[in-house]
């Protein structure tokens, strides 16, 4: 029985996944959800998810919720290359320290300025505040000069020398900003010599993740 994915490409962590599973050369059932037609809303999907969001893998019938619990099993059942998820300890340790920062850190500063800029008016058909978005703006501006400066200002890659699931982690969360009209890339030196490394080490599947997104980019771009 294969491993089954179910996620959205709109979806950060469901990106990173994906990437992940393709890259591993892992024969898994992809599993496509479309977040703006509700279909995480089912009652079906209900069944396999009760928390009703993506991304989720059903491995032979254990259902997993949450993506850094999903890499740790998918390590642990050597899905993925351990060299992307260590199985020394200290630098496991310092993969999982990352991934702990991560979310608070850095994905929930630069969702929020998508959400509020990007996502929001599509919903409700008002514009944004300007002044909300300037705020959330700042927030996130912040969050990637940590990024920037504690994360990326001592090693090639965010959690060393090597690039693991941090790196990927980090990276398709700085494109979402992208689609608001931000790019990370033009303000932040080391996120500018970063990135580019970790596209070319998870392409073609890091390109192929990111079609649709880089389609909404430039359609934005193209009413500035």
């Amino acid at each position: 029985m294969k491993l089954k994915l179910y996620y959205d490409l709109m979806s950060q962590p469901s990106r990173a996944l994906y990437i992940l599973l393709k890259i591993s050369e892992c024969n898994f059932e992809p599993k496509c959800l479309d977040l703006r037609q509700g279909q995480h809303y089912t009652d079906e999907y209900q069944a396999i998810n009760r928390f009703k969001k993506v991304p989720v893998i059903d491995h032979n019938g254990f259902i997993l919720t949450e993506s850094v619990a999903i890499i740790r099993y998918l390590a642990c059942e050597n899905v993925i290359p351990r060299i992307l998820y260590p199985e020394n300890s200290k630098a496991q340790a310092r993969v999982d320290e990352y991934l702990e920062w991560h979310q608070i850190g850095l994905r929930l500063h630069c969702a929020m300025f998508f959400r509020v800029k990007y996502l929001n008016p599509i919903y409700t058909g008002k514009q944004p505040e300007p002044k909300k978005v300037e705020s959330y703006q700042k927030r996130m501006m912040n969050a990637l000069e940590e990024f920037d400066t504690l994360w990326l200002g001592r090693n090639q890659f965010v959690t060393g020398d090597s690039i693991t699931v941090a790196d990927l982690f980090a990276a398709v969360e700085l494109e979402q900003p992208r689609m608001a009209g931000f790019e990370p890339a033009t303000s932040y030196p080391n996120i500018a010599k970063w990135w580019p490394k970790v596209k070319q080490h998870y392409n073609p599947y890091y390109d192929e993740a990111h079609v649709i997104l880089n389609k909404i980019v430039q359609k934005n771009m193209s009413k500035l």
